[in-house]
């Protein structure tokens, strides 16, 4: 059974688990916090310029976090965020989701169009960000690339498609471009949003189009599902065994019905299969 662990989000996206704490974006609240166990919450980095959303860290220690609507990736430094990284040659529009590996290479999503201003969406590329900051191309072709996960082996990169109803893996070469690409699984009815991989392989996943959360096999066999109290747009495998699933909800997804209102919660359930990979 899911339990409150703290409320007064407004969104919530990107949670982390990170020595010993849980840390997560508010898009609306432009602030970075980090959540104890028992619910104490610190805001990390607050007062910020745009919108925060993925965050991941780079082999030292340094925080990096996206910026969405000025489609960068800053870089903690010297207690204060600086841009590591400017997007706009590869994402048209805002950025969300990030995945870093072993090396500090980062994986970064964006929606492709914007979502906002409504129209048809097309599809995005997925951003590839070196440790120097260098940008490039790491793939084409994906329906509003969010979530994403790298095998305990750092040899596969798997990415959430919310508009395309399913997950696509990516062979990652010695240099973090990515090679063969195959189908991981469909959820058909489902956009999964931000997502958490477990040591038997599988991947937990919060459905943007649904209040629940899912654990779905490469192949697409789901093996469990767990209704939310509201819309559901990010979860996490962590704590001290790896067994707590944290899931970030929101009553909606739209600015004008979330900016201010601290209506957003993190629920937590106890899972069989602890945290594997990254992030």
């Amino acid at each position: 059974m899911l339990e409150r662990l703290i409320g007064g989000l407004d969104f919530g996206e990107s949670p982390r688990w990170h020595e010993g704490r849980l840390w997560y974006s508010d898009f609306y609240q432009r602030a970075v916090y980090a959540v104890a166990r028992d619910g104490e919450r610190e805001a990390v980095h607050s007062g910020l310029p745009d919108q925060p959303s993925g965050l991941g860290w780079l082999p030292d220690g340094t925080l990096l976090v996206v910026s969405m609507c000025d489609r960068k990736v800053l870089r903690e430094e010297r207690g204060q965020l600086v841009e590591h990284a400017d997007l706009a040659t590869v994402a048209p529009a805002e950025c969300n989701d990030m995945v870093v590996d072993a090396g500090g290479n980062a994986y970064v999503g964006n929606f492709g169009y914007h979502y906002i201003g409504g129209g048809r969406p097309p599809t995005a590329d997925l951003a590839l960000v070196r440790p120097d900051g260098s940008v490039s191309v790491a793939a084409t072709d994906l329906h509003f690339p969010n979530g994403s996960v790298i095998t305990p082996d750092g040899s596969t990169l798997i990415v959430g498609e919310t508009f395309g109803g399913g997950f696509e893996a990516f062979t990652i070469a010695d240099d973090a471009t990515l090679g063969e690409r195959r189908r991981w699984a469909d959820t058909p009815g489902c956009g999964p949003d931000g997502c958490t991989l477990d040591a038997e392989g599988a991947i937990w996943f919060a459905d943007a189009l649904g209040a629940q959360v899912i654990r779905v096999l490469e192949g697409g066999e789901v093996t469990d599902s767990i209704p939310t109290p509201m819309a559901s747009f990010a979860c996490m495998l962590g704590g001290y065994d790896g067994r707590t699933l944290f899931v970030l909800c929101a009553p909606a997804s739209m600015p004008e019905e979330l900016a201010g209102r601290a209506g957003g919660f993190i629920y937590t359930v106890t899972v069989d299969i602890p945290h594997a990979g990254r992030p």
